[in-house]
């Protein structure tokens, strides 16, 4: 099998992880309920949290950054080992896991079992992070939860924290020498780039609100307009 379709085949297999609608399952034991039909109707923590309650995001937040992080893995062992030497494909682990991790964020965005409906992306990219780079994921996951819960915008926080994540990893490529084994490979650096544009983009219409002073914050019920103005842009 050629590098492009070993690629391809981690690509699929992170899709399709990242495909599986932890949040709508979860919910749908707790509460009966469609997450795709409540609140925003987006299949992230923050709509599980508000449609079902506390231990039932905490889980689905667990299960999806889950997702980022076994993609990760999944494509080091394809990439690596023994077998990854003589069949001279080594050279190519990391980009493999970052377009692993990069597609488990495409499948929870837009699911194929949802009718490619779903999340925003940030706890899945925050997993895939972590099987990359734990400390950066430490950090961004660090900024998202506390500032999200501190300020109960967590759209804020979410994008502060893709943000910091980045910063962190641009800083440590240029400052830690390669030679050292904490130095982060330049696609950590390119992923998490790309990532945080992602959660920008994604979350354009809570930057909206924020300027406007209607954003929802954590708790708060979302009113029946607002809802069906959120399916209706679907």
């Amino acid at each position: 099998m050629t590098i492009a379709l070993l690629i391809l085949a981690v690509m699929l297999i992170g899709y399709l992880l990242g495909s599986i609608p932890f949040g709508v399952i979860i919910s749908r034991k707790y509460t009966k309920k469609d997450l795709l039909q409540e609140g925003s109707g987006k299949t992230g923590m923050t709509n599980v949290l508000r449609t079902a309650g506390k231990k039932a995001a905490a889980i689905s937040l667990l299960l999806d950054m889950g997702k980022g992080a076994l993609a990760v893995a999944l494509a080091g062992m394809v990439f690596g080992g023994k077998h990854a030497v003589t069949m001279d494909i080594l050279p190519w682990k990391e980009f493999a896991k970052v377009m692993a991790a990069a597609s488990a964020i495409f499948g929870h965005s837009w699911s194929v079992f949802l009718k490619f409906k779903g999340g925003r992306g940030v706890a899945t990219f925050m997993g895939g992070l972590a099987a990359l780079y734990w400390p950066a994921a430490a950090l961004g996951g660090a900024c998202v939860l506390g500032l999200g819960f501190r300020t109960k915008y967590m759209s804020l926080g979410s994008i502060i924290g893709a943000v910091a994540a980045f910063i962190m990893l641009m800083a440590f490529n240029i400052l830690i020498p390669k030679d050292w084994s904490f130095h982060p490979p330049f696609e950590y650096v390119v992923f998490a780039m790309a990532g945080a544009i992602f959660i920008y983009v994604m979350h354009r219409d809570n930057i909206m609100r924020l300027f406007n002073g209607t954003e929802r914050k954590i708790g708060e019920k979302v009113k029946a307009e607002v809802v069906a103005h959120s399916h209706n842009q679907k």
